[in-house]
């Protein structure tokens, strides 16, 4: 995927989601994607195409071994996030799952009555 495919790909993914809001609290140069004031997405729109997320430490881990163009989180905890750089081992549908999965992420922590998705379910295949 090129920055410009990358980007897109976070951030329809991101609007989807269920009390997902844009903010920027960082200034023009960020779109900060959040879910009940609470971070799950930054894309900088400084041209990188950088994507940066949250993830589990473990999957972390795997993912960058796995993908030459995942790396560790870009100014952030490098143990809780993720940051997608363009490059020919990601995909859309990849993308799109990492986002989701970050969103869950956040949104299990938040107090249940908060919740705008049971984390358990949304976006898994029934069964």
């Amino acid at each position: 995927m090129d920055s410009t495919q990358l980007g897109a790909a976070a951030t329809a993914r991101a609007e989807e989601l269920p009390g997902a809001e844009r903010d920027n609290p960082f200034g023009p140069e960020w779109d900060v994607y959040k879910v009940r004031g609470r971070v799950f997405l930054l894309i900088p729109l400084d041209g990188t195409g950088r994507v940066t997320l949250k993830s589990h430490p473990e999957d972390s881990v795997a993912l960058r071994e796995t993908f030459a163009d995942i790396v560790p989180g870009y100014h952030m905890n490098k143990k809780h996030w993720i940051t997608l750089m363009p490059g020919a081992s990601l995909d859309e549908e990849l993308v799109t799952e990492l986002v989701t999965e970050s969103y869950r992420l956040v949104v299990e922590k938040l107090p249940r009555a908060q919740r705008p998705i049971d984390p358990d379910l949304f976006g898994r295949p029934a069964g």
